[in-house]
């Protein structure tokens, strides 16, 4: 029986992305608060992306190293469903970050030899799932694959797998790693923050395809 490869869309800052990274079938939309990236939302614009969001369709924030009043304030005005960690926050931070609504977390981990997925996963016990992505200088986005070999068999928690996915790659990704979710920003990009509906389409027929 084939398992359903749940699908992310992240770095969303337009209207019509949302509606088309939606209406495509993706499961879950992701809005960056890192002021450094490209695809940085304010909390207002955030709020009216989410808002957009029909039933069913989890709204995602990305944080690096927020502090508390900070994530407080986004989660006042956006109705975020699910919170993802991408800097240095060990487990107990990202617990207390998300306790006062009650929110679950993942963590991303930054793929390159010499990281011990296993290790890491154990670091994070609180954590819903891991995100793995490719080692760059920043922080997500940043269109780069990483050697799919270093993911090792026997996690014990789902695994969302990111960095370089495309519309070409993605197909070969799940079949070689059967992880619970992707995750797509540039892959489905004609600019930083500006996704294409065609390649939010192509990428979501080739999941589908490899998930048989």
């Amino acid at each position: 029986m084939s398992r359903r490869t749940r699908i992310k869309i992240c770095g969303l800052t337009r209207p019509q992305d949302v509606t088309a990274a939606a209406r495509a079938g993706a499961d879950a939309l992701g809005f960056v608060f890192y002021p450094p990236s490209p695809r940085n939302v304010s909390v207002a614009q955030a709020a009216g992306l989410a808002a957009m969001l029909p039933p069913f369709v989890t709204a995602v924030g990305l944080f690096v190293d927020p502090q508390a009043d900070f994530v407080d304030e986004v989660l006042r005005r956006v109705p975020l469903q699910l919170l993802q960690f991408h800097g240095d926050e060990d487990d107990a931070r990202c617990a207390a970050l998300c306790a006062p609504r009650g929110l679950p977390w993942i963590k991303a981990v930054r793929m390159r030899p010499g990281v011990d997925l296993l290790e890491f996963s154990a670091s994070c016990p609180g954590a819903r799932g891991l995100l793995v992505d490719a080692f760059t200088g920043s922080y997500g986005g940043g269109g780069a694959t990483f050697d799919w070999s270093l993911i090792p068999a026997g996690l014990d928690r789902p695994l969302v797998l990111a960095g370089g996915l495309d519309p070409d790659n993605v197909g070969e990704a799940i079949r070689r790693l059967r992880p619970w979710a992707v995750d797509v920003s540039s892959g489905v990009e004609t600019a930083k923050g500006v996704k294409d509906a065609a390649k939010i389409a192509a990428f979501i027929a080739g999941v589908r395809d490899a998930d048989g």
